[in-house]
């Protein structure tokens, strides 16, 4: 019996009536589709090494809770199942959130549409316009600002050459990253709302052209202007390396007519979109065994080289991007 048959046993769930199905879970945990004999379930294994980090527990309680609110005001959402009055299931030291299988797809990256765009910002702005009492603009929030060691991670990449020579040959371009991230978070206004800073595109599942947000553990209390613009940009293309102005506009405008904070001046916080290093160096640990998952291995391997070339893109693209915003 695997351990979803005995997860599903423990819930009083039902006999799974056909073999348990591998889908796509991004790239942190693994997703399976399963079926029973009155009902078709998404299950989602959350991933033992992201358990095991000091306050994980407490980030997914917190978006639990949010994700209640966002039920609550009627946003577009694959909410996770309550059993037993919880929505997080432990069983055998694995945890596991539970959900009605959607009958939507995901928008193929390279097939993004303008009105998408537009419905993906609105939906956003609709998060952001919540009231959460925390908005409050004369009272300081914690700056956290990004201090990556890249030097550091040279010297860990020593036994892995692959990752050593492509932190050695981009060194000046993530020294300039970090720099421009850090000055545009100095500079951001002192707003907090909730925000959803994973609904890229491979979180939107479409029907009949209407949207739905899945996978929603990152919910979180945040800055939402950093949010919109780094959203704004992987819907316009920037995961794949492709810029398209309008999608970033179109984007906005969704945005603006769900939620207008007042602020404007986006291009002075351009360097919101290099928050891409701090995904480059969960993948840097990855790659380098902070797992000793091999497929999580090869996987952090492969991605290091993917935000690398992001972040070289995005670089090459700074005035363009600067001034569409």
């Amino acid at each position: 019996m695997t351990i979803i048959e005995s997860l599903f046993e423990k819930l009083g769930l039902g006999k799974i009536t056909s073999p348990i199905n591998s889908v796509s879970g991004g790239f942190m945990h693994r997703m399976y589709k399963v079926c029973t004999e009155n009902h078709t379930y998404a299950v989602k294994h959350l991933n033992p090494e992201i358990m095991k980090r000091p306050g994980a527990m407490d980030n997914y309680k917190k978006a639990e809770r949010l994700e209640a609110i966002l039920e609550e005001e009627g946003i577009p959402i694959v909410p996770a199942l309550v059993f037993d009055g919880k929505k997080m299931q432990e069983l055998l030291g694995n945890y596991f959130y539970i959900f009605d299988w959607h009958d939507g797809s995901i928008t193929d990256w390279n097939n993004i549409t303008v009105e998408q765009c537009w419905k993906a910002g609105n939906i956003q702005g609709r998060i952001h316009a919540i009231k959460t009492g925390l908005a409050v603009a004369n009272e300081p929030t914690s700056l956290e600002l990004s201090t990556i060691d890249w030097d550091g991670y040279i010297t860990q990449a020593a036994e892995c050459k692959e990752v050593e020579s492509l932190l050695k040959e981009n060194l000046s371009l993530l020294n300039y990253a970090q720099t421009e991230l850090n000055k545009a978070r100095k500079s951001l206004p002192n707003i907090t709302t909730i925000i959803d800073e994973d609904m890229d595109p491979k979180n939107v599942m479409w029907k009949n052209g209407e949207p739905v947000v899945i996978d929603l553990e990152c919910l979180d209390y945040g800055n939402p202007v950093s949010s919109a613009i780094q959203l704004s940009l992987q819907w316009a293309g920037i995961t794949l390396c492709d810029f398209d102005a309008e999608k970033q506009k179109s984007f906005f405008q969704g945005y603006l007519a769900a939620c207008d904070n007042g602020f404007r001046d986006y291009k002075s916080v351009f360097g919101l979109t290099y928050t891409w290093i701090e995904w480059l160096e969960y993948n840097i640990q990855r790659s380098l065994g902070a797992s000793q998952d091999k497929t999580e291995q090869e996987m952090g391997f492969s991605e290091v080289k993917n935000t690398i070339n992001r972040i070289k893109y995005i670089r090459k693209m700074e005035e363009k991007i600067k001034s569409n915003l």
